[in-house]
């Protein structure tokens, strides 16, 4: 268990972590591996992306890693502790802790019952719901500066020059 890995907690953020994590408990049976080396082979799967069964030789079984790890996200700690570093990132930067603004990057949103009259289909994505244009919602509707160039600004193109240009990259 002597082997360290990039994703290891270091002193400081077991420091900041530790008070989220729950106070060593009197009853019951004591711990047998320590809350840090859970945090170690947690945040050991998410960085590497292996499954549980795939932890290596030198992790404590994956079925009482999985067992606290199940815990923590079910006691909700798993969120507390996540919001809390996410908000001592955000302070560290220099950010307000809490984001006033998301990006949505979909083509299509779901919908709920309520909003059934704007509801449509997206056959290719299997999806439910309506999409998303800056034409078809109304909070986004189209501003002056959203609109296309004046058409006196276009230089006007014949149909021969077309064909002329068609013609000659066939070549």
């Amino acid at each position: 268990m002597s082997t360290t890995y990039p994703s290891d907690l270091t002193d400081a953020e077991w420091a900041h972590v530790q008070r989220y994590l729950p106070p060593v408990s009197t009853r019951g049976r004591p711990r047998t591996h320590p809350l840090r080396r859970v945090l170690d082979v947690i945040f050991y799967v998410l960085r590497i992306g292996c499954a549980w069964r795939y932890l290596p030789t030198n992790f404590p079984l994956w079925q009482t890693m999985f067992y606290h790890f199940r815990r923590f996200r079910l006691t909700g700690r798993w969120h507390l502790l996540y919001t809390a570093v996410h908000r001592a990132e955000r302070v560290r930067v220099g950010r307000h802790p809490d984001p006033s603004a998301a990006i949505m990057d979909s083509q299509s949103v779901m919908t709920v019952e309520e909003s059934a009259r704007i509801r449509g289909y997206d056959a290719h994505k299997c999806v439910k719901g309506r999409s998303v244009t800056p034409w078809s919602t109304p909070w986004a509707s189209p501003s002056p500066a959203m609109s296309p160039l004046p058409m006196s600004t276009i230089p006007s193109a014949s149909a021969s020059s077309w064909a002329g240009s068609r013609a000659s990259s066939r070549v």
